[in-house]
């Protein structure tokens, strides 16, 4: 019985051409890699020719889908090397991590019983110490690379496993002894105690393992194992040094278990990265996978791997309209080569390159290289997986939409513009409200207001490999993306009591074209209504039910069921709104005047005379009265006013009546701020609404000016420069002898009139004058 230790990082270039040099070298029997064992019914398809890397093993809690581990592989991983390696050549190959159903349900019970932490200012017993010391700090997490590479006096981890391991062409099973014996010595200066959490998981994790390939090694005692696992594992996994069986088990007997299963999904090589929060990721996952390709090679020549590196980045910086010549790569090769000569480096590494691009090819400027980094030193790619592979019907569903429609998912953001009058492109912007319903975000709108009542739609679109998980958890729903956002909008509408809520949920089921969901929420949104007093609840409903009936022709669908809905709802509101308008404080105030600044927009996109009736008698039962908080009154008598309901002398004279010396100054102030909300038309251009204000304002005693002057500032600052500017000028002129107020009309005919021409010839009119000539 032979058994080869393996350790290796897990996405380590020269770990993976070590892996691939070793088996060729002594081809084992069976392959065992670190990893939990329920990938095994999936293994095999790691050699089908449509899985294509970055790929991961997406294993989860069938109970709780949220509760999911993933296992990324790349063409540079050791792991994804010696499965490929075994399967092309018919050797079996299974894992020996701790099962994920034992993980999970361990991960649950540590999680439930963990005690709450003590507040900092009570005492906490600590072992060795007296109640009341200080608790002792915890114990730092080992760092095995970070403690090896400052023993060989390098200050960057990174830098020094790139030099000792990844750009080594050595012997593969020298460096592994090599690896081995170094982690050994690790490990024996770990001073963690046995209880501490991690150094207990681990040593359960190794117990199975050990578990495992005692198992293998009894089933065939004349066979050679090959074992690929992380360093930190290898001194643990060596026969000869197997601590006794029974203490293992001890570790291993009677875990806990919870469901799970399993499925390959496509990775990202962005989520490779450090920078992504992957634990075992790697700093640049695009220059591992030039180290590999380069290092693959018959014959590698390490020279030719500055020059290649540096032509990518000479075409990329070309992509982006910038000069890179090739005379500039050869010098930057050749600079490369020097500093890594200079730094003592056994060949180059990613910083020289770095340095001579930056020097070279960008003349010193950092800026131009920044933009190439993100697409060459960590990459873009997004790997693929069989249509074999075993995935839940929904996602099934949607693999098959995104190649019916060409919606192919990239791991770059990309901007997706869709003309709705298009039936492909509509059917993609359904497809893409549909995955929002689901809590599927692949797609963002990214100009909703705008776009809402127009044929254009623009979607920005990035696949992440969360979203395989979101997919897992969407199953409950249904089995097709159209039958689970239907039944997700249903359960919604169901538990929600927000009459807002339902309402943006009725128009997000019109966009998704789902009638099914528009009905559930439709039925729901008239059971609440009919028992809702509150007004400004609503009165919020009304706008997005509008859009929603303003706009739905152009998706080609029924909204007359929502029409009934939103008549029904209007009604209700105008009944209840001049008792909801009485006795109001400031908050609630506004709260009003922004419910019926909104029912106004929602309704002024229909042409309903009924509804419009309804509404503007409703609002003249709250303009007028003076027991209406003035803010509320102010904003009903310039909607009527706009809308030509309200004549502009009677305007005038209940602003008169408002602003007067008798009435409460701040319910002035609030008025004068509800009714001129929005712009300055009015001030700018009626002289005697402008000398109403003007007169209020300078009737006011010092104390009380100096008490409303912050209300009255925030009326005028939503005015632009240019309108105070000219109300300014209006007011110091008002009572002068160019005061317009005299009967002087603000229009000037004489200057009107080739306008009004111009206007009446186009609509077919004629112009006369009093007297009826032309």
């Amino acid at each position: 019985m032979t058994v080869d230790i393996y350790g290796v990082r897990h996405h380590g270039p020269g770990s993976a051409r070590a892996v691939r040099g070793a088996l060729d070298e002594h081809p084992p029997d069976l392959v065992l890699i670190e990893g939990c064992p329920e990938l095994d019914a999936i293994v095999d398809l790691l050699g089908d020719e449509a899985m294509t890397p970055p790929v991961a093993g997406l294993v989860y809690a069938v109970d709780e889908p949220r509760r999911a581990t993933f296992y990324p592989l790349a063409r540079f991983s050791p792991e994804w090397v010696a499965a490929r390696w075994a399967l092309a050549r018919g050797v079996p190959v299974r894992f020996l991590d701790l099962p994920a159903t034992h993980a999970f349900a361990l991960a649950a019970e540590d999680r439930s019983d963990r005690p709450e932490q003590a507040p900092v200012d009570e005492p906490v017993d600590e072992p060795g110490g007296e109640a009341g010391d200080p608790p002792a700090a915890p114990p730092e997490r080992l760092d095995p690379i970070g403690t090896l590479a400052a023993a060989a006096g390098y200050d960057d981890a990174e830098r020094w496993w790139e030099d000792a391991v990844e750009q080594r062409y050595d012997s593969p099973a020298e460096r592994f002894d090599a690896i081995r014996e170094a982690m050994a010595a690790v490990r024996s200066a770990d001073r963690r105690p046995a209880d501490d959490p991690d150094v207990h998981a681990n040593a359960r994790r190794e117990a199975w393992m050990r578990k495992v390939l005692r198992a293998e090694m009894k089933a065939a005692p004349d066979s050679r194992i090959a074992v690929v696992c992380g360093a930190w594992h290898a001194p643990a996994l060596v026969p000869a040094d197997f601590p006794p069986v029974a203490r293992d088990q001890l570790l291993v007997t009677k875990l806990p278990r919870t469901k799970v299963a399993a499925a390959w999904t496509p990775w990202t090589a962005a989520r490779l990265s450090y920078a992504s929060g992957y634990g075992a990721g790697v700093g640049a996952p695009g220059w591992y996978q030039h180290l590999f390709d380069h290092m693959s090679q018959d014959d590698p020549d390490p020279r030719g791997l500055a020059t290649t590196w540096l032509v990518r980045v000479a075409r990329t910086l070309r992509d982006e309209r910038l000069d890179a010549s090739t005379a500039s790569v050869v010098e930057a090769a050749r600079l490369a080569e020097t500093l890594a000569t200079v730094r003592g480096r056994p060949s180059v590494g990613l910083s020289e390159l770095d340095d001579a691009a930056q020097t070279v090819l960008c003349e010193g400027s950092r800026v131009p290289l920044d933009l190439v980094h993100e697409r060459l030193v960590v990459g873009a790619e997004l790997g693929t997986v069989p249509d074999s592979a075993p995935v839940v019907p929904l996602a099934a569903d949607l693999s098959r939409q995104q190649r019916s429609l060409r919606l192919r998912p990239t791991a770059s953001a990309q901007q997706v513009d869709l003309d709705l009058r298009r039936e492909r492109q509509l059917a993609r912007s359904v497809l893409l409200h549909r995955l929002s319903l689901l809590g599927i975000d692949w797609g963002e709108l990214t100009d909703t207001g705008r776009t809402t009542g127009t044929f254009k739609e623009s979607w920005t679109l990035e696949w992440r490999p969360e979203l395989a998980v979101d997919l897992v958890e969407a199953s409950v729903w249904g089995t097709t993306i159209a039958g689970a956002a239907s039944a997700r909008a249903a359960e919604r509408a169901e538990k929600s009591g927000d009459l807002t809520e339902l309402a943006a949920l009725v128009s997000a089921c019109l966009t998704a074209d789902l009638p099914d969901g528009i009905a559930a929420v439709l039925d729901a949104l008239d059971a609440r209504a009919a028992v809702q007093h509150d007004v400004p609840a609503l009165l919020s409903t009304v706008e997005p039910l509008a859009r929603t009936c303003r706009y739905g022709d152009v998706r080609g669908v029924d909204t007359r069921r929502v029409r009934r809905v939103l008549g029904a709802t209007v009604v209700r509101a105008c009944v209840g709104l001049p008792m909801a308008c009485a006795s109001l404080d400031e908050e609630a105030a506004d709260d009003m005047v922004s419910a019926v600044a909104g029912a106004h927009r929602g309704l002024s996109l229909l042409a309903d005379d009924e509804l419009d009736t309804a509404w503007s008698e409703a609002l003249e039962s709250v303009s007028a009265p003076d027991h209406v908080a003035g803010a509320v009154a102010g904003r009903a008598t310039r909607i009527l006013l706009d809308a030509g309901r309200l004549d502009s002398g009677v305007a005038a004279r209940r602003m008169g009546r408002r602003l007067s010396l008798a009435a409460s100054a701040p319910q002035a102030a609030a008025w004068l701020e509800g009714f001129l909300a929005g712009d300055a038309v009015l001030l700018v251009h009626d002289h005697d609404l402008l000398g109403l204000v003007d007169e209020w304002v300078g009737g006011l005693d010092e104390a009380t000016f100096e008490d409303l002057l912050p209300l009255v500032r925030r009326t005028f600052s939503q005015f632009s420069r240019a309108e105070r500017r000219t109300i300014g000028e209006r007011v110091s002129r008002l009572g002068g002898p160019d005061d317009r107020a005299a009967g002087a009309s603000l229009l000037d005919v004489e200057q009107a009139t080739p306008a009004l021409q111009a206007v009446a010839a186009y609509v077919g009119w004629k112009v006369v004058d009093r007297d009826g000539a032309a």
